[in-house]
């Protein structure tokens, strides 16, 4: 395989994979020394011509699913999925019901009876 193909594919799989010190961040991206050991891990397997799949599975093996930047959804992750949703969804309801009491009036609309007796009321004042 052309060593700029090499590169690619390693450049590639490092933005995939969290760097495990920085942790907001691609080891691709990270300066850490962990980073740029897994860099030259990834570069030595690719070499040795060993697949991206098997490349994470030894990353996360020795890491956690806590290193792969998109975490697949399983029962271990489903709340990290679902949390962002129900967050969105709870400020939209809160936004509705915010938007839907502000055009309410606290003032109770008076009946016709009322009116007239009102009406009436304000009439007599001498």
């Amino acid at each position: 395989m052309p060593k700029a193909k090499l590169e690619e594919r390693a450049r590639e799989l490092g933005r995939e994979l969290r760097c495990p010190v920085c942790q907001n961040q691609s080891i691709e991206d990270s300066d850490a020394d962990l980073a740029r050991d897994l860099r030259l891990i990834i570069r030595q397997k690719l070499r040795r011509g060993e697949t991206e799949k098997e490349i994470v599975a030894f990353v996360v093996a020795r890491y956690g699913e806590f290193v792969l930047l998109e975490p697949p959804v399983n029962s271990r992750t489903i709340l990290l999925w679902i949390t962002p949703i129900f967050i969105f969804l709870l400020g939209a309801v809160f936004i509705l019901f915010w938007f839907r009491r502000r055009g309410v009036t606290n003032h109770p609309i008076l009946s016709e009876d009322e009116k007239r007796r009102l009406s009436s009321i304000s009439n007599d004042k001498p």
